[in-house]
């Protein structure tokens, strides 16, 4: 088996190693362990389920400096990230009750009710990014609907996924109910094209997500549940306070490193008031702390997951430059061995193509333009369409921005990455495939059957039958 290797983004330590993972084997056991782990009564899954709840909250502090180690992040914001672990549990809970609740239907004659089961064995493909809440948004759903879960975490980030599955396992939910597959992309493609699976559910990259699309173009009787990215836009439209306009800017598109699905890549601006908010916007950019997870003072954001990633970002902003954008705020490297990058703002005005894809980053486009049916053209402007946000204007303008905008998530002076998880959270065209998750993992995690149900049997002579030439003691298909 190949060996995997984790290292820690702002120091360059070795963090973690370990060997890739037996698909077929893993398969196997969560296999084994489905018809159990489904006949068990809700209220029992759900009892485990909320141990784990209180088995993540302890783990707190070992769980938040694991995570900021892996992914570079800053300590505080990991806390955030196992908090929303820990409040997952109780809001999965609540969704599945509400979104595949029993209930009776009516119909004629015998009892009509309406149920909900598992599908089966669910793989789960996890991100770097937030490698916990993201893949635990999809885990901790379907255990609920009474699947066993295939775990493969991103190879950037397997000892999150390794402590991740363990406290599930600590909290008493049965060893092969939730299995960890660990491993490259190699193991990816693996699970996700194993016969012995019944679904999967994957949050990451467009490019990945569109590949999915078309493996599983020909299995209909699998379900599959993409969440992707997004080529957000940020609108600023007559704001009255241009200082907390930009701050809503500066955490759409630099918190956590640019690297949320959610993050704003475009900002939109009406010309005459465009150098008011693009001179606060660097301002404030220029004085983000950009520095290790543990940090004293802490800082706003740490380095982005690789030096790979950092190399990518840094090539995309002087490709940006060399088709004529404009450097408002040059994005750096501080130490070339580390995946350190300082914030980029760009303005790509007068480029006459940009390119549409996801900067996963740090790094922020400016447009400007004359008139809000310009500005909601450009934040239309794109195959994307999971977040998109409006500062400024009045109840008015944010009804036409609201019905007019291709987005999953459609704020109002608030962030692009504001989304709560009470409510479903997805996008569409490239960002995801019409199965939104949070409060709406409910949806894809278990089915609905419907149920005729008599006492005793219900049968009745058909029309067309004659009485003298029906015999029920006969076999067959009368």
């Amino acid at each position: 088996m190949s060996q995997l290797l984790s290292i820690e983004p702002a120091t360059g330590d070795r963090l973690w190693e370990g060997t890739a993972s037996d698909v077929d084997a893993e398969v196997g056991r969560a296999r084994g362990a489905w018809p159990k782990w489904a006949a068990m009564a809700l209220t029992d899954r759900m009892e485990l389920i909320r141990r784990f709840s209180n088995v993540a909250r302890d783990a707190e502090d070992e769980l938040a400096d694991l995570i900021a180690r892996e992914t570079g992040k800053p300590v505080w914001e990991a806390r955030t990230e196992v908090a929303a672990i820990v409040g997952k549990v109780d809001i999965s809970i609540k969704a599945y009750a509400e979104r595949t609740s029993q209930r009776r239907v009516e119909g004629s004659g015998a009892r009509n009710a309406l149920r909900h089961k598992p599908h089966g064995v669910l793989a789960v493909l996890g991100p770097y990014n937030f490698p916990a809440h993201l893949p635990n948004g999809h885990i901790v759903p379907a255990l609920i609907a009474g699947n066993t879960v295939l775990f493969k975490p991103s190879e950037k980030t397997p000892a999150v996924g390794e402590k991740l599955v363990e406290l599930y396992h600590r909290a008493g939910i049965p060893q092969d109910v939730v299995r960890l597959v660990q491993g490259g992309p190699d193991v990816g493609k693996a699970l996700s094209s194993h016969d012995g699976i019944d679904g999967l559910l994957f949050t990451g990259s467009a490019r990945t997500g569109i590949a999915l699309n078309r493996q599983f173009a020909t299995r209909p009787d699998k379900i599959l549940a993409l969440e992707m990215g997004g080529n957000n836009p940020i609108i600023v439209w007559d704001a009255d306070d241009i200082h907390s306009a930009a701050v809503l800017v500066i955490q759409s598109a630099f918190l956590t490193a640019g690297q949320r699905c959610t993050a704003a890549r475009r900002l939109i601006l009406k010309k005459d008031q465009a150098d008011l908010v693009i001179a606060e916007v660097k301002r404030i950019a220029d004085r983000l702390v950009i520095d290790r997870p543990h940090a004293d003072p802490a800082p706003f954001m740490g380095p982005v997951i690789d030096n790979q990633s950092a190399d990518g970002l840094t090539e995309s902003f002087l490709a940006l430059m060399s088709h004529g954008g404009r450097p408002i705020k040059h994005m750096r490297r501080p130490d070339g061995n580390l995946p350190f990058v300082t914030p980029g703002i760009i303005d790509v005005t007068e480029m006459t193509e940009r390119p549409d894809i996801e900067l996963f980053g740090p790094l922020l486009q400016i447009i400007r333009v004359d008139d809000f049916d310009e500005a909601m053209a450009e934040a239309n402007n794109t195959r994307f369409g999971l977040s998109a946000s409006l500062v400024g204007g009045d109840n008015k303008l944010f009804d036409r921005f609201w019905a007019n905008s291709r987005a999953g998530i459609v704020n109002w002076n608030g962030t692009t990455n504001g989304a709560t998880s009470h409510a479903p959270f997805g996008g569409i065209g490239l960002s995801g495939n019409h199965r939104p998750s949070a409060y709406y993992a409910a949806d894809y995690c278990a089915f609905p059957v419907v149920s005729a149900e008599n006492d005793k049997p219900n049968a009745r002579i058909g029309i067309g039958i004659k009485q003298d030439e029906f015999h029920p003691e006969e076999k067959g298909d009368a």
